[in-house]
């Protein structure tokens, strides 16, 4: 799973994390999204959110999904790993990560960083 979060009144992806579909995994993510103190949370109604979004606070449609679901295309465009059935896939879970931290980075900045 590619969990990633968004602002609706700001550009690109604010976090990610990669992991299972289950609670252990979205702990993390959560806790940098909890110090948002967003007045409500849009999802795709995945049973985990239930125990972490208040009930009051949290909105389950695919509607208002379509900038995290462009994210996801735009993901999958430049990163052959990210498709379900591919040749491109990785092993390497670090692999995956770094791949889409740099893809990230250029997203953002327009500029591939060069170490050497």
């Amino acid at each position: 799973m590619l969990g990633r979060a968004v602002d609706h009144f700001r550009q690109g992806i604010l976090a990610w994390l990669l992991g299972d579909h289950n609670a252990e995994t979205f702990q993390p993510l959560w806790d940098i999204v909890y110090l948002w103190k967003c007045y409500f949370y849009v999802t795709d109604g995945w049973k985990v959110y239930a125990s972490f979004v208040e009930p009051g606070d949290h909105i389950i449609s695919k509607t208002y999904m379509t900038r995290v679901k462009g994210k996801n295309t735009r993901l999958r465009h430049y990163l052959p790993r990210l498709h379900r059935k591919t040749l491109c896939n990785s092993k390497s879970v670090d692999m995956v990560k770094h791949s889409i931290r740099l893809l990230l980075y250029y997203f953002k900045y327009r500029e591939i960083p060069v170490f050497g």
